[in-house]
């Protein structure tokens, strides 16, 4: 591996936890060159819903450049972007009776999130953003500035301005009524803050150490907005595209946002796109005001109509339902019950371990680092990196979901004894 260490940059990191070199990878196992083979439960972060290499996505794929197909196209007309178009609109869009623009962003979810903040910015003429303390939203400037990592916005000194951070349902924050603090804040005229154009938020906060917003809390967060004269902005980038169970995250609550930014699996194959749906009445973009090189991925439009043909045609929603059911009676009775300390967190299939008062961040990393030796990827998010996040693609089969917590459980077992 000397050739990385050589010519990439130190700002590299997975490959820190993971040091191997990948070679292949099918369905929800990946190999490395000496042909070791690891079970995925990161899944590209969650770009894998479907899993590496799914036959259905990448024969279509295939097909599209056999027939050379058009691979770039701005944001022309092609038939690929027609086909992907019409998909969602059928089985997503009009399927849930929701009435979304799409606009298709630069190629990952940062770029629609600075669309969906400099759209909301322009609706309403005002520059102030709400975000939530233990938000991630991207990496980009706009997206640095609603997100709360201190560590990751370091470099941004004097950029990141007119957010304001307000509390989100998790430790201290659960012991008061943190909607009603942001209404008497938006109430008060002494509290110094100005009302914002839009508030961004997550349903699960994935990064942030797998916090799951209760339902009366969005629907409540919804209400507050209209009461308000504030756009909602739902980023369902990493636990969209059925993570939780449904479609969108949000649809639990049977709330409607007033955009929506997916990303990472809306391709279907791990390739590049992202979306932001609008409300048709905000759709007040003048031609080219926002744009970007790679907004027609059209490899990414056919892998998208590809994967929505494939949930059409499987009992995936039920599925994941299912595999939820098996991960949280697991998680809680052969990992919460080491000890009371460990709080074990989840939806549909993204979960987390939470070790913050039981060893704390390096006990995650020994956790991570023997499941890797034993074949299981897995990684931390959270608050110090305490939470082990639990993110495998929603095609695994039980037996690989079972064999991957089972090397979990003995990861466990074997730090313990250290």
């Amino acid at each position: 591996m000397n050739i990385f260490e050589k010519c990439e940059s130190n700002v590299r990191s997975y490959c820190r936890n993971f040091p191997t070199i990948f070679h292949r990878a099918k369905g929800s196992i990946v190999y490395d060159e000496s042909g070791q083979e690891y079970i995925d439960f990161f899944a590209g972060a969650g770009a894998l819903n479907y899993g590496h290499n799914h036959d259905y996505i990448k024969n279509q794929i295939i097909s599209y450049l056999n027939a050379d197909g058009i691979s770039h196209g701005l944001d022309m007309y092609t038939s690929a972007k027609e086909k992907f178009l019409s998909k969602f609109n059928e089985t997503v869009l009009t399927a849930k009776q929701l009435d979304y623009r799409i606009q298709f962003c630069g190629p990952t979810g940062t770029n629609a999130v600075e669309a969906a903040l400099k759209l909301a910015r322009k609706v309403k003429n005002n520059p102030g953003i709400f975000s939530f303390m233990g938000a991630y939203h991207g990496m980009t400037l706009g997206s640095l500035a609603i997100t709360a990592n201190k560590g990751i916005k370091a470099g941004t000194i004097g950029t990141l301005n007119n957010v304001t951070f307000m509390p989100y349902p998790y430790g201290f924050m659960e012991s008061f009524d943190t909607i009603k603090y942001i209404d008497s804040v938006l109430n008060d005229v002494n509290s110094g803050i100005e009302k914002p154009a839009a508030i961004i938020f997550e349903t699960v906060q994935a990064e942030g150490g797998v916090i799951v917003a209760p339902i009366e809390w969005m629907q409540r967060l919804r209400k507050l907005c209209d009461e308000h004269d504030i756009l909602l902005i739902c980023d369902d980038i990493q636990v969209g595209c059925g993570r939780t169970g449904a479609f969108f995250s949000f649809e639990r609550a049977g709330i409607v946002p007033d955009m929506v930014i997916l990303s990472k699996s809306i391709s279907g194959y791990g390739l590049p796109m992202s979306l932001l749906l609008i409300k048709p009445e905000l759709d007040i973009w003048e031609p080219g005001e926002h744009n970007g090189t790679f907004r027609g991925n059209q490899l990414a439009f056919i892998g998208a109509t590809a994967a929505l043909e494939y949930r059409e045609s499987s009992s995936l929603e039920l599925d994941v339902k299912e595999k939820e059911l098996f991960l949280k009676e697991f998680l809680n009775q052969e990992i919460a019950a080491i000890s009371e300390n460990i709080i074990i967190r989840g939806i549909g299939m993204i979960w987390g371990i939470d070790v913050q008062n039981f060893g704390g961040k390096n006990f995650s990393k020994s956790i991570t680092s023997r499941c890797f030796e034993l074949g299981l990827i897995v990684e931390t998010a959270g608050r110090n990196n305490t939470v082990i996040k639990i993110l495998p693609p929603l095609v695994i089969d039980i037996f690989t979901l079972q064999k991957g917590c089972l090397i979990l459980k003995q990861a466990f077992k074997d730090c313990l004894q250290n």
